[in-house]
């Protein structure tokens, strides 16, 4: 990593970086966290999957619910492992691919100005208390870093095409641990 791009790496989580991503149009203009869910396959916890197909390196024959998403070139800026590691793929000033087309707070195409965060579980099931410390870090770490004003899910800036992370998350836990006012979460 060049000291350009250092800053926008942060420091104590593990790196892979992705070939997914590109230019912002405003690199300074970072004022989302989208929270999403990603199991591979779904359901499964644990493995190298999810960094496999952040990397373009997933074998498309190992399973079958592969071949349902075979040649899909996605990313997130991070990812928090059920046991709270968290993992980065993308520098916080480029645009991850993650929301796709997505609406907030009057705004089209939140990869624009957005972070995305994937934790590890399955749409609408339960997370572990280690992933919500994670989280919540991770939440601050930003919000110290970029101009964050607030946090959503998938669901939330893809309604009706997005249902992540689902009816398992616990928004009030995020609120209250972050002690953000109410309108920084979706109401």
């Amino acid at each position: 990593m060049t000291s350009e791009v250092a800053p926008h790496w942060l420091p104590g989580v593990r790196h892979v970086p992705s070939p997914n991503f590109g230019p912002r149009p405003d690199p300074t203009d970072i004022s989302l966290i989208v929270v999403h869910s990603i199991s591979l396959p779904p359901g499964c916890f644990g493995g190298g999957e999810i960094e496999a197909l952040f990397c373009n390196r997933l074998d498309w024959d190992a399973h079958p619910y592969f071949q349902t998403i075979r040649g899909m070139e996605v990313s997130a800026h991070f990812l928090v492992r059920r046991n709270g590691e968290v993992v980065q793929f993308v520098a916080c000033d480029q645009r991850a691919w993650h929301a796709g087309r997505s609406h907030w707070a009057g705004r089209d195409n939140c990869n624009d100005f957005s972070i995305g965060i994937e934790l590890e579980g399955l749409e609408g099931g339960l997370f572990e208390p280690a992933q919500y410390g994670a989280l919540v870090d991770l939440c601050q770490r930003l919000a110290r870093r970029y101009p964050v004003r607030a946090v959503a899910g998938h669901e939330h800036v893809a309604p009706g095409r997005k249902a992540d992370p689902g009816a398992g998350f616990d928004w009030a836990q995020l609120q209250n641990r972050l002690a953000w006012p109410a309108r920084c979460f979706p109401q």
